[in-house]
């Protein structure tokens, strides 16, 4: 039985030779690269010969002989500058394979949120594995991904989006070439305007800083009107906080004796713990607040319950800004707000950054563990007197009876269902897709 065959490399005589009894396999133009063939003689491993080591890169016909001799350079390079490194041993041969690798991998991930697992799952199910799923990894061009992908994307998206898209493609080639699932990375050195040349503008501001004087007003009222939806947008508002870290804060995490709100590490985007001083008009707010969900609808571990055990959830607070913004603006948009009246009130931008909990890293990080808790707290100061001069300070002068608890829509339209005051109906979400009315 001959041991070996010097050919020139392509899948069709491979398979010729397959058929034959020869094991292994080189092309005199590619000095160091074999071809074994395994027991079932259909299929075969690639190896690259460096200085008397043999280093497996990838399975044939998994990996083309066209597509093992485009990648062959940068596997050279590799070696020249990690001989000890580890090639081709995970074996993911088409996007597809690297895609579904990439999303296990995320969706197990603790340190990601559970929206942003199910924004990757919703970007790799939807677009990249329908338009790339039986695309072999190492044929993997740019010329494809254009006419493929991000062409037919532009078409339908915004660049903004599409950008989305091609930074979940990147991450998961990039991750499966760092591990070894992948000889090498197809898109290593290309970028997003190769493909896409449009540029991404933020999107505009719902709310601007002429229109306080109308929207504070307006959330009061709401608040005075259903407590529970006004005060989410309130506490937004006051404190620049996310939406998602903000439906679901727990009352053990607010200390009014310490006049701190502190939002774990598991509840922020950044996954860093976020401690936000609360101001005299904070406190009484939330004072009122808890007196009043303490005697409408029991206590509760959360400010925002749904139901007995749960925050209110994404959806909920989603279908209560829709009603609350009538379409004009979003929750985010309350976050942006407080971000550009901080500035317009001179608020330093550091202080502003980490009042949003903006991912920060070195000395930066350093100084917020350090000297900024005390100018946070005349940040907010500052800010929560601005919207006292638009008629937030309105939300704790209304009272009923002389009492300190707000007055709901059900006390002014129904005295004899406000009498019972182990009724939730006055909490219960009016908007579509919460919680209904008993």
């Amino acid at each position: 039985m001959s041991t070996i065959n010097s050919i020139n490399f392509s899948d069709a005589e491979i398979r010729r030779q397959a058929a034959g009894t020869v094991r292994e396999l080189k092309d005199p133009r590619h000095q160091g690269l074999r071809l074994r063939f395994g027991a079932q003689r259909e299929r075969g491993s690639w190896f690259l010969i460096v200085r008397r080591t043999w280093h497996r890169v990838g399975r044939w016909p998994d990996l083309s002989a066209k597509a093992m001799l485009e990648v062959l350079p940068s596997v050279v390079a590799r070696l020249a500058a990690d001989p000890g490194a580890q090639l081709g041993a995970g074996g993911l041969a088409t996007v597809g394979d690297v895609l579904r690798w990439q999303l296990d991998r995320q969706l197990r991930n603790r340190n990601l949120s559970a929206k942003r697992k199910k924004s990757v799952k919703s970007m790799i199910s939807r677009h990249l594995v329908p338009r790339l799923d039986k695309v072999r990894v190492a044929e993997l061009t740019k010329a494809l991904l254009d006419r493929d992908l991000f062409w037919p994307l532009q078409e339908e998206y915004s660049a903004g989006y599409v950008r989305q898209a091609y930074g979940v493609l990147v991450g998961a080639l990039r991750q499966a070439h760092r591990v070894d699932q992948i000889a090498a990375n197809p898109l290593a050195g290309m970028r997003f305007t190769d493909f896409v040349r449009a540029k991404i503008v933020p999107k505009a501001a719902g709310l601007r800083p002429a229109q306080l004087a109308d929207l504070v007003p307006r959330l009061v009222a709401h608040y005075q009107r259903n407590p529970a939806e006004g005060m989410l947008a309130l506490l937004m508002l006051c404190h620049g906080t996310r939406v998602g870290e903000t439906r679901v804060a727990r009352w053990r995490h607010i200390s009014l004796p310490e006049r701190a709100w502190i939002i774990p590490a598991e509840d922020t985007k950044t996954r860093t713990e976020h401690v936000l001083p609360l101001t005299d008009q904070a406190v009484a707010l939330l004072e009122q607040y808890r007196a009043w969900q303490a005697s409408r609808v029991g206590e509760s571990a959360f400010l925002f319950p749904s139901g007995s055990t749960k925050a209110l959830s994404e959806k909920q607070a989603s279908d209560l800004f829709k009603v609350l913004g009538g379409g004009e603006w979003t929750s985010h948009d309350l976050r942006k707000l407080a971000r550009t009246c901080w500035t317009e009130l001179g608020v330093d931008h550091l202080i502003g950054e980490m009042l949003l909990n903006h991912a920060m890293k070195g000395v930066v990080a350093a100084y917020i563990q350090t000297a900024a808790q005390t100018r946070k707290r005349e940040a907010l100061e500052l800010w929560h007197s601005h919207l006292d001069g638009h008629g937030f300070g309105a939300v704790l002068g209304q009272t009923d009876a002389g009492s300190r608890e707000p007055v709901s829509s059900a006390d002014a339209n129904d005295g004899e269902a406000s009498s019972d005051s182990s009724r939730p109906t006055e909490w219960r979400l009016n908007v579509a897709g919460g919680e209904g009315a008993e």
